[in-house]
């Protein structure tokens, strides 16, 4: 089974578990620290994947990271049991799944827009809009990136979908369109 699917079968069970004793909003801070640790630091990610260190030890490293933190009774048990079945190299992806099944619970829709300059609260509050509008989502988180090769426009990622109204991308369609049209001699 892929990483994927095994991660989303966790953070399903989870998301239910975290219902019945109430404690949603808890283990999703939880599972965000997570997330956001594995993202920023590639040696946990390593640590984790590693077949050499065992599953206690593992475990003991994730007790470590929540020790000054703190984290709910149901994390803390989730984690035991995930190293004592050996799964412990699918945590940052469980982590993934689990923000976006609190994100779906939620109405929470999560979009990435890049652009070549830092904008301004005016055009947040647009975008916003437009994707609520579009994802039918009570609250939009919108995901910044400045990328100054894009020369001008933006380019905006939702879910699977991208719009790329940038001024390179219109660029790059312009060369691919120059490209497949060959000049045919007409007499």
């Amino acid at each position: 089974m892929s990483h994927e699917r095994v991660a989303y079968a966790y953070a399903k069970s989870l998301m239910e578990l975290a219902k019945e004793r109430g404690q949603v909003e808890e283990v999703y801070q939880d599972f965000v620290h997570l997330a956001q640790m594995s993202d920023s630091n590639r040696d946990l990610k390593l640590v984790m994947r590693n077949p050499i260190i065992s599953s206690e030890k593992k475990l003991n490293i994730l007790q470590a990271l929540y020790a000054k933190r703190g984290a709910t009774e149901a994390t803390m048990k989730f984690y035991e049991i995930i190293c004592r079945k050996g799964r412990e190299n699918v945590l940052p992806e469980m982590a993934k799944a689990f923000v976006k099944l609190y994100n779906i619970e939620n109405s929470i829709q999560v979009a990435e827009l890049t652009t070549t300059f830092p904008i301004d609260e005016k055009l947040r509050k647009e975008f916003k809009a437009v994707i609520s509008r579009i994802a039918e989502a009570k609250e939009v988180q919108l995901v910044e990136k400045v990328n100054p090769e894009l020369i001008g426009g933006y380019i905006l990622k939702v879910n699977d979908k991208q719009l790329d109204e940038s001024l390179s991308g219109q660029l790059k369609k312009l060369k691919s369109q120059i490209i497949q049209n060959q000049y045919v001699k007409q007499f």
